[in-house]
């Protein structure tokens, strides 16, 4: 036990994690020389053809230190992006402490501090340490007067690494073993574990990684999980080397993995404990074990669960906040229950991807899902399409709005189509968060433009180092699309910025409608706020003139809001030349034809009804 050190490695995206990982894999010997690879414990194609981390990646090194002691070294690898934060939170909780790394090119940065607050919020040990320090452009001494403002702490603190190069790595590690205290949990305790990843095998069911808390674990064992109250047989205990390696026992302090077996996903739940249970056959002495409202029977159900009685579940997770929601839909209606296997079982594995059922006249059944951000939704959108060979369709993302209702009922709605009738809307509430843009001193201007058009509220500036940090509060619908990218533009890649949920206010929002042909079109409406309902009702209907297929009749494209019409084109009516196989003769035979050809046209618009295909509707969502 004395000899464990379980940590992580935090930072912002691109800050050398991975990197960092493989010179501690090449040190410890963890990987054969042969066999190792760039950013080896990214094992998703994915993240290797994206060149960043998206699911946490633990793994066990054991280290011949200084003194010639052994040492077993448990590092989860995580990610930095924001929208897997997460991932983060979790790894955290597993471990007694974490290296916060900072890139010497480009310094403190919005996850940097994020990472931080989290790796604070559970105690754990923090040793910060600069990466790339090889590099031409390092300005070390400028980051290192950020961390000692950020963190509270002497020069001497901060490591000074390479991880391309391996300088000064070996010296971080060691950091990690004096700084870092070793675990304090108990083998004598009953079973405690805390699952905080799983996967899914095909022919093993789930496997749960887990951090054992207290006692011991060992195949063959009943285990059971305390939130789902589920029993299972444990096939198989192990560790992670990175790939999975059998052991005999998993005992308090370890991290490790738990094959359970169990082939429905949903019992299984990130931050659930497992615990041991005592097989024994209760005694019913004489009495019906099938008559369950004998006292007997009762007595003897609940000494059966007696082993478990009194064991107290860990404090596992709090559940993620979805910030964006769009919906899903197969491509084809028959591959609905494959989409719905493959959600469930990428949820195992992605527990902050929420979702429900839903159905939409345009597409048929399908899924309204929940993400952290706009990047863990292309994120998902791929691992269906690759992992689970599913062909889906994605509706364009929104935000979670709350209608209030006549009588202060309150309703939560994502999507325009579903909001209730105008007359019966009080108000509608849109969600705030609070933002942090970190960026030179130089590019202020910059960002303060992007202030006016996406509705930020200015509150305060901080300065940490050579950085400012402005801090703004904005309603969550301006800043999921498009906004980074800006961001990016106006301060030539060096802002970076993070949120977190504040609450629902309220907002001057209008509900954007369409009419084709006079019929309202609900899968095109949209929730705009008022200050951009003109300019987002032209883009609306000049984008629908160009998508949709001509008629024979002359189409009206409407945009509507509040009973006004804000926008209008027309789709010109498909035309046939009627007179063409007339030759000679008087000009009163063709103004006949053409005159019937007109009245014809004239009814069918009276008539006629326009029906969005799903083609269309693609078309539309692509130009999104």
């Amino acid at each position: 036990m004395k000899n464990i050190r379980n940590f992580a490695i935090i930072a912002h995206i691109d800050h050398g994690k991975s990197t960092l990982a493989d010179r501690f894999l090449e040190l410890s010997g963890a990987i054969d020389k042969r066999k190792m690879k760039d950013q080896f414990l990214d094992r998703m194609d994915l993240e290797r053809e994206r060149g960043i981390t998206i699911k946490m990646q633990p793994v066990r090194m054991i280290y011949h230190s200084r003194t010639n002691s052994e040492y077993i070294l448990n590092l989860i690898d995580t990610p930095g992006h924001v929208d897997f934060s997460y991932e983060v939170s979790r790894s955290l909780a597993a471990v007694e402490g974490a290296i916060l790394l900072v890139d010497a090119t480009q310094g403190i940065q919005a996850q940097t501090m994020g990472n931080y607050q989290l790796a604070k919020k559970q105690g754990l040990t923090i040793i910060p340490a600069i990466n790339k320090i090889d590099l031409p452009n390092a300005q070390i001494e400028e980051v290192e007067k950020q961390i000692m403002d950020l963190c509270g702490i002497s020069q001497k603190e901060i490591y000074k690494v390479s991880a391309k190069t391996g300088e000064g790595v070996e010296e971080l590690l060691w950091a990690v073993i004096e700084k870092i205290p070793s675990p304090i949990e108990d083998d004598k305790k009953p079973l405690r574990a805390l699952v905080f990843d799983s996967i899914y095998d095909n022919h093993r069911g789930v496997i749960s990684y887990v951090r054992i808390v207290d006692g011991e674990v060992r195949g063959g064992e009943t285990g059971f999980l305390m939130a789902s109250e589920t029993f299972f047989k444990v096939a198989e205990v192990g560790i992670f080397r990175p790939w999975l390696e059998k052991k005999e026992v998993l005992s308090s302090g370890e991290i490790g993995y738990i094959v359970t077996g169990l082939k429905e996903p949903v019992k299984v739940r990130v931050g659930d404990t497992i615990t041991k249970f005592k097989k024994f056959s209760p005694s019913y002495r004489g009495a019906n074990p099938k008559n369950k409202n004998d006292k007997t029977v009762k007595e003897a159900e609940k000494n059966r669960h007696s082993s478990i009685v009194g064991i107290e579940r860990l404090p596992g997770y709090k559940e993620p906040e979805p910030m964006v929601f769009a919906s899903v839909y197969p491509t084809s209606n028959e591959n609905i229950e494959t989409l719905k296997n493959a959600i469930q079982k990428l949820k195992l594995n992605d527990p902050s991807l929420v979702y429900k059922t839903e159905f939409f006249s345009a597409l048929g059944q399908g899924f309204c899902l929940g993400f952290l951000g706009l990047l863990h939704l292309e994120i998902v959108k791929e691992r269906l399409e690759r992992e689970y060979k599913v062909d889906v369709i994605f509706t364009t993302p929104s935000v979670n709005y709350k209608v209030v209702i006549k009588n202060d009922l309150v309703k939560d709605v994502f999507r325009a189509s579903d909001f209730p009738a105008r007359d019966q809307i009080e108000k509608i509430l849109e969600p705030w968060v609070r933002l942090e843009i970190i960026t030179p001193l130089n590019f202020v201007g910059a960002v303060m433009q992007l202030k006016d058009r996406h509705r930020l509220n200015y509150l305060t500036t901080q300065y940490l180092g050579t950085l400012i940090i402005l801090v703004f509060e904005a309603p969550l619908s301006e800043i999921i699309i498009n906004f980074y990218d800006k961001l990016k533009s106006a301060t030539e890649g060096y802002a970076s910025m993070s949120y977190e949920f504040l609450e629902y206010r309220e907002g001057d929002l209008v509900k954007l409608e369409i009419l084709l042909a006079g019929d309202k079109e609900e899968s095109l409406a949209k929730i705009v706020h008022r200050r951009f309902l003109e300019e987002e009702a032209r883009k609306m209907v000049e984008k629908l003139k160009s998508v949709l297929p001509r008629e024979n009749f002359a189409v009206a494209i409407q945009a509507v809001a509040e009973n006004r019409i804000i926008a209008r084109e027309t789709l010109p009516a498909l035309k046939k030349d009627v007179t063409g196989y007339l030759y000679g003769g008087d000009r009163t035979r063709k103004m006949k034809l053409w005159k019937k050809q007109k009245e014809g046209k004239k009814r069918l618009k009276e008539r006629g009804k326009i029906r969005l295909s799903t083609k269309a509707y693609l078309d539309i969502l692509k130009m999104e």
